[in-house]
């Protein structure tokens, strides 16, 4: 942005990362959820049709809840997730998960909304320094124990 004030370096390493890097969060999951909330979606919905998607008939409930919980918001439950989208008709359940034509048609829907998100998210930030910003908080989540492996 052209309008964001210049700080020197030494103010800006001397600033707290917890405070922006949930600035950060709060700002990018509270766009992200709004998107996917006019697909009457949840960020655990949207994860559950991309994982499906990617391996149709290759999942079933227990396996891909272990997989997702992870990135989930504390107590969050996987079962509700799957029966939504199954009372949907967007997936099937035989044993493995694959999604119907209309799961397929939602999950482009909210895909789209996404993208927009992710254009504003990224508008004035340049590829590089994007990367630079995500390896440095890689290192800072692995210095304090965390998983610093890309998902």
């Amino acid at each position: 942005m052209s309008d964001l004030r210049k700080y020197p370096t030494e103010e800006l390493a001397a600033q707290p990362i917890g405070y922006w890097s949930t600035a950060v969060s709060r700002a990018v999951l509270g766009r992200i959820r709004a998107e996917l909330s006019t697909e009457g979606l949840t960020q655990s919905h949207w994860w559950t049709l991309n994982h499906v998607a990617g391996d149709p008939g290759g999942w079933e409930r227990g396996p891909l809840a272990r997989k997702l919980l992870p990135f989930a918001d504390p107590g969050t439950e996987f079962g509700p997730v799957f029966d939504d989208l199954v009372a949907r008709g967007w997936l099937t359940e035989s044993p493995g998960f694959t999604l119907t034509g209309a799961g397929e048609a939602g999950r482009l829907r909210a895909r789209a909304l996404l993208g927009a998100a992710h254009e504003q998210i990224h508008r004035g930030v340049p590829a590089d320094e994007y990367a630079a910003a995500v390896n440095v908080l890689r290192r800072m989540a692995g210095n304090l124990g965390g998983v610093s492996d890309l998902p």
